[in-house]
C-alpha cells in the first residue's frame, strides 16, 4: 500500500486511535486525518482536537451526530425492539455505521486514498466499519492496525504510548476498555474477562445502583407518535434532548445495567457490562405502547423478525438489502402506534403503571368478564372443536 498518501482515521483520542496515528505516520509516511463523531461521549470530546494535533494528525473533523444517531439509528432500534440475544440493546454496534458514513464522506471529500479504525482483529467493530465503508465506496482501501502490527496486548499498546509520550486513558492498573454514547457505555476486556468476577461499583458512570437508588418511586409519562418518542411528561424534545434526560432520570434509579456474555459475530464469546439507563425505559414503554395499538398478527410477525433485525445490527449489516426491506417492514407496522405511556422507576426497575391510545384496540366491553352483547361465550365451543380437530384427528391415527 506504498500508494497511500493520506488516510481518515476513525479517532476517538483512546488507547488505540492514539497510537495509531503515531504507527500510520511511521509505517505508510502518509498524512492522518482524524475523524471524532460525537455521538454523545460528552466529556471525553474535550481537548480531543488539540490532541490529535500533538500527536501528528495534520487535520481533525469533530462531527456533532447526535441528532441523526438518536432520530435515525436509535429511535429505528427502539421501533424495532431490537435487543440481542435477549438482554443487549447494541449502543456501540448501533453507532458504528453511522460513524462509517461521516468517515466515507470525509474521505471523499479530502480525496483520500484509505480510511483506517481502531478495532481489534478478534471484535466485532472491525466487521462492522468495513461492512459499511465497503456498502458504501466499494472500492475503499482499508488499514486495519490490529491485524497489521506487531503489538499483541493493551500493555504492549500501554509501553508504546509512553515511549512516544503519547498521553492515554488506560493504564495497566486499569485494563478494560469502555466505549460510550447517547446510547449506552460498554465496558470489556482486562479485568472484567473473568465472567465470574463482579464489575466494581467503581467503574459505573451514568447509574447508581439500585440499592443507592432513591426510596421513594419516580413517574415518569412518554408519548409516542407512529412508535417515535416525541415527548417526556407532556414536554416536546428534540430526539437528542429525549433520550439524554431519560438517560440522566433513568441513571439516578439505577436503570439499564446489564452484565452478559454474548456471542460475536466472529465466532468467540465475550463478556460485556452495559449501562443503557434511557433506552431500556424506552424499550419497555415502546412495546408497552404496542400493546394496545397494534394488531395481533401483525405484531407477532414484526416479532418473529426480532432475532434477524438484531444479528444485523450486531453483525453490521445495516446498508444491506435485507436490512432495507426490513425497514420498510418496521415503519409501516408502526403506523398508528401512537399515545401515552406511564412509567414507574424504583430501584432498577421499570415498570408500566398505565397506556392509553385514541388508536387503542382494547375495549373493556370485548374483555370484560361480565355480561356484553359483542361476545357470546358460548361459541367458544364451536372455535375450539375446530381448531382441535387435526389433534384429534392425529390421536386417533396413533391409537
Amino acid at each position: 500500500m506504498s500508494e497511500i498518501k493520506k488516510v481518515v482515521l476513525a479517532y476517538s483520542g483512546g488507547l488505540d486511535t492514539s497510537i495509531i496515528v503515531k504507527w500510520l505516520k511511521e509505517k505508510y509516511d502518509c498524512e492522518v486525518i482524524a475523524y471524532a463523531a460525537d455521538v454523545g461521549q460528552e466529556e471525553e470530546l474535550k481537548g480531543l482536537k488539540q490532541k490529535a494535533l500533538n500527536t501528528g494528525a495534520s487535520k481533525v473533523y469533530i462531527e456533532d451526530l447526535k441528532e441523526e444517531f438518536a432520530r435515525d439509528f436509535i429511535f429505528f432500534a427502539i421501533k424495532a425492539n431490537a435487543v440481542y440475544e435477549g438482554s443487549y440493546l447494541m449502543g456501540t454496534s448501533i453507532a458504528r455505521p453511522l460513524i462509517a458514513k461521516r468517515q466515507i464522506e470525509i474521505a471523499r471529500m479530502e480525496k483520500a486514498d484509505a480510511v483506517s479504525h481502531g478495532a481489534t482483529g478478534k471484535g466485532n467493530d472491525q466487521v462492522r466499519f468495513e461492512l459499511t465503508y465497503y456498502a458504501l465506496e466499494p472500492n475503499i482501501k482499508v488499514i486495519a492496525p490490529w491485524r497489521e502490527w506487531e503489538f499483541t496486548s493493551r500493555e504492549e499498546l500501554i509501553d508504546y504510548a509512553k515511549k512516544h509520550k503519547i498521553p492515554v486513558p488506560v493504564t495497566k492498573k486499569k485494563p478494560y476498555s469502555m466505549d460510550r454514547n447517547l446510547m449506552h457505555i460498554s465496558y470489556e476486556g482486562g479485568i472484567l474477562e473473568d465472567p465470574w468476577r463482579e464489575p466494581d461499583e467503581k467503574i459505573f458512570l451514568t447509574t447508581v445502583s439500585p440499592e443507592k437508588a432513591p426510596d421513594k418511586p419516580k413517574y415518569i409519562e412518554i408519548d409516542f407518535v407512529d412508535g417515535i418518542p416525541v415527548k417526556i411528561d407532556g414536554k416536546k424534545m428534540t430526539p437528542y434532548k429525549l433520550i439524554a434526560t431519560l438517560n440522566k432520570v433513568g441513571g439516578e434509579n439505577g436503570i439499564g445495567r446489564v452484565d452478559i456474555v454474548e456471542n460475536r459475530f466472529v465466532g468467540m464469546k465475550s463478556r460485556g457490562v452495559y449501562e443503557t439507563p434511557g433506552c431500556t425505559i424506552l424499550h419497555i414503554a415502546h412495546r408497552a405502547m404496542e400493546s394496545i395499538t397494534m394488531d395481533r398478527e401483525v405484531m407477532h410477525l414484526r416479532d418473529g423478525l426480532i432475532p434477524k433485525v438484531s444479528e444485523l445490527i450486531y453483525y453490521g449489516f445495516w446498508y444491506s438489502p435485507e436490512m432495507e426491506v426490513i425497514k420498510a417492514f418496521i415503519d409501516e407496522s408502526q403506523k398508528g402506534v401512537t399515545g401515552t405511556v406511564r412509567l414507574k422507576l424504583y430501584k432498577g426497575n421499570c415498570i408500566v403503571v398505565g397506556r392509553k391510545s385514541e388508536n387503542s384496540l382494547y375495549s373493556k366491553d370485548f374483555a370484560t368478564f361480565d355480561r356484553d352483547s359483542v361476545y357470546r361465550q358460548a361459541d367458544a365451543g364451536g372455535f375450539i372443536r375446530l381448531n382441535a380437530l387435526r389433534l384429534r384427528i392425529r390421536a386417533m391415527l396413533n391409537k
